[in-house]
């Protein structure tokens, strides 16, 4: 290769990352909506491809087709539990001290007991003056989120449209042999759909159990905690208990002690094991990942993409740890079977 030839492909690539930084930096405000049209993208493939090549039919029409599809069945429902929440916050604004008369009052009970002012007055006050800002920094995300449905819908059309040849295209482009790129596409296909089916899945099924409990044991206002508990599900290690803890608090502090050693129980007996009961149905149809991938895959994925980082998150980690792998296979002469150990 000449010195011009290198010239030119060095030239290109770093034309390439620098403009791809600068476009993914800008992208970022829309990168929910374009990883939440990936997912469904993923999702709605077999159907799409069944209608196209099968049945022959126009793909304009059934990519627009399945679009009504994901508003029914996707967005209709996730817009239903933003409104829910919008209500609860305009609550919280209209009567702010709703919110803080329970935590005055377990606050009251702990001084009583212990002598210990947990919350003067004047945290109290603090804390207040904190509500309006925490309620324009909610209604901040609720306006990106209603922005990134549209670049959803709108990147999701055309990714339709697109079909195999984009698929065609992506696999061009990645840097591996043709057996290391059908496993990545996999790995990728099954990690999504397991994460976007299993996770909402399994956050409903919690939040169901819990508002149960809550309902049993006296909680007061149990939908609205068994609302929070579904949210709470996908927060690593912690999960649930973020809920049901400070309930069981309350109601012992309280005076109800029965009925906060009663809730305690529910919540390890039963809410607590839902996860694995689900996790084990769900087994054969799911990605086989390991859960240390899982944890940090969420903890890290929130971070970088929100709410979509709990499907994203793992897939990064995952695809990381098979190119790990595939370089330790294709240039150590490493043995390539490392990850289905960790998975085993």
């Amino acid at each position: 290769m000449s010195l011009k030839e290198q010239y030119w492909r060095y030239s290109l690539v770093i034309i390439i990352l620098l403009l791809g930084t600068i476009i993914f930096f800008e992208a970022l405000p829309f990168i929910s909506g374009i990883l939440g049209a990936m997912t469904i993208y993923i999702l709605l493939r077999g159907q799409m491809l069944y209608l196209t090549l099968k049945k022959r039919m126009r793909r304009s029409w059934m990519a627009v087709l399945l679009l009504m599809e994901t508003i029914l069945c996707f967005l209709v429902p996730l817009s239903l539990v933003v409104w829910v929440f919008v209500n609860k916050l305009q609550a919280i604004n209209l009567d702010p001290h709703s919110l803080i008369a329970p935590v005055e009052h377990v606050a009251d009970l702990i001084e009583q007991r212990v002598g210990y002012d947990v919350m003067s007055k004047e945290n109290v006050d603090s804390l207040l003056s904190m509500l309006p800002k925490i309620g324009q920094m909610l209604m901040g995300s609720i306006s990106s989120f209603a922005i990134n449905v549209v670049v959803l819908l709108f990147v999701l059309y055309f990714m339709l449209i697109g079909g195999t040849r984009m698929e065609e295209y992506v696999s061009d482009i990645l840097p591996f042999n043709k057996r290391n790129k059908r496993n990545i596409l996999h790995e990728f296909n099954m990690i999504v759909k397991s994460n976007a089916i299993g996770i909402p899945l399994l956050a409903l099924i919690q939040g169901i159990v819990a508002m149960i409990g809550y309902f049993i044991f006296g909680v007061p206002n149990p939908f609205l905690w068994g609302f929070l508990s579904c949210f709470a599900t996908i927060i690593p290690i912690v999960g649930t208990a973020l809920i049901w803890i400070p309930l069981a608090l309350f109601l012992g502090l309280s005076g109800h002690w029965g009925a906060a050693i009663g809730l305690t129980i529910y919540a390890v007996v039963v809410i607590a094991n839902v996860d694995n009961l689900v996790r084990f149905m769900l087994q054969k149809k799911m990605a086989d990942t390991h859960p240390l991938i899982t944890i940090f895959g969420v903890i890290i994925g929130l971070s970088l993409f929100g709410f979509m980082g709990v499907i994203f998150g793992p897939l990064l980690l995952a695809i990381f740890a098979f190119c790990v792998n595939i370089f330790k296979e294709e240039y150590l002469g490493g043995d390539s079977r490392y990850i289905h150990k960790i998975k085993e």
